[in-house]
């Protein structure tokens, strides 16, 4: 009896001992922090890593002024992102735009000299919001160059068309204005911008493709000049564009020595006509080598040459090649030399007949290739086919 009151005093014992070790056990573990081995629950949190707070800029900077307008304006967020934006004018008109992986950015043309107010707001990851706020000026310029191209929206051309524009006075920062341009085609066409010498407009750009056009191809140019600071203190006017149509392949074979002149269209001849071309022991008389292209026609032309004694003579079914003098024209008192020889003062000589079927065809941008005289095309007007691709590339204003 004695033996069994010991052992049970020893169980009852070891119970409690082995209670009170639990109890300590869970109180340790209720005091523990998470991840910690026994630290107080503020020092816990102090350790915990804060949300980031969301970072809003803006381009141009706040209260920036002269800005230009053809720079995109942008609203960058970090640690966060935009739940709302807009960039408005004086008028609350807001401005076109799109998202940006870091934000937002405007897509359309700002006005000169107006100030622009950002709104929206932007959240953290915990939704805690900031405003997106700021100002900017755009720039007053002191002057604006206008630009016009010579190929009219819905026209159809020939394969030999350069596009040309052409600005009403100089530009000096010709990379920047180069960057403003673009030519989209229909069909795969690998063509550059030229730049060349100044007229008395003022400077002009061409663009020209490697080789003759490709019959079909539908053209778009545009000109995206407004705000664009073309150098000199002065800055692109307005932004100018144009869809036109390249039209059927028409090309003039016009060798001097032949005295004929054959029109291949769509790599067929459909016409071949006797032709007087320019007096070759003149040099001055002579109809000057090199591919030409149709300028313009009318149906009558008054024409002068004083040096050679003749003022404002009419002359007919005239499709002008260039603007140096030379012509595809009727000439009825020339007809006993066309077709076996050259006696003009460096027009194509045709008669009345021959002349008027030819000048229904032509069309702007029809080349004209004249092959045999020794005195090359001057360098004055439409001259683009005058150098070759290599050359052609060194004119533009950047790498090519």
């Amino acid at each position: 009896m004695a033996l069994g009151r010991l052992l049970l005093g020893v169980m009852v014992t070891f119970a409690v001992a082995l209670a009170a070790v639990t109890v300590w056990g869970t109180i340790e573990r209720a005091n523990a922090g998470p991840g910690s081995a026994g630290g107080s629950s503020s020092e816990a949190q102090a350790d915990a890593p804060s949300t980031p707070q969301v970072q809003i800029t803006t381009t141009p900077a706040n209260g920036a002024t002269g800005v230009a307008p053809a720079q995109p304006a942008a609203v960058h967020v970090a640690n966060g992102r935009l739940t709302d934006v807009a960039l408005t004018g004086p008028d609350g008109s807001a401005v076109a735009g799109r998202p940006t992986p870091d934000g937002w950015a405007s897509t359309a043309t700002l006005a000169y000299n107006t100030t622009y107010t950002w709104k929206g707001a932007a959240v953290d990851a915990n939704g805690a919001a900031q405003r997106v706020t700021g100002t900017f000026t755009t720039v007053d310029p002191q002057n604006t160059i206008a630009a016009n191209l010579n190929i009219g929206d819905g026209n159809t051309v020939g394969i030999g068309a350069p596009i040309i524009v052409q600005f009403n006075g100089p530009v000096t920062d010709k990379a920047a204005a180069q960057r403003a341009l673009s030519v989209q085609t229909s069909v795969p066409t690998t063509g550059s911008w030229g730049w060349l010498p100044d007229t008395a407009q003022g400077s002009r750009v061409h663009w020209r493709p490697e080789g003759y056009w490709q019959p079909g191809t539908q053209v778009t140019v545009a000109a995206n000049l407004q705000g664009v600071d073309t150098g000199g203190g002065n800055w692109g006017k307005a932004d100018v564009s144009s869809h036109f149509t390249i039209g059927r392949s028409q090309i003039v074979k016009a060798d001097v020595n032949s005295f004929q002149m054959v029109v291949v269209r769509d790599g067929k001849p459909v016409m071949t006509v006797p032709a007087s071309y320019g007096l070759g022991s003149d040099p001055n008389r002579n109809t000057t080598n090199g591919v030409h292209v149709v300028m313009s026609k009318q149906q009558t032309v008054l024409m002068s040459n004083p040096a050679y004694g003749y003022n404002n003579v009419p002359e007919h079914w005239a499709v002008r090649i260039s603007n140096n003098g030379e012509f595809i024209h009727a000439n009825p008192l020339s007809e006993g030399a066309q077709g076996n020889e050259n006696v003009t003062h460096g027009c194509v000589n045709l008669s009345p007949q021959d002349a008027q079927a030819y000048f229904n065809t032509a069309i702007f941008g029809d080349p004209v290739e004249v092959t045999g005289s020794p005195v090359p095309m001057p360098k004055t007007d439409i001259y683009d086919w005058s150098y070759t691709w290599p050359e052609w590339q060194k004119l533009s204003a950047l790498p090519v």
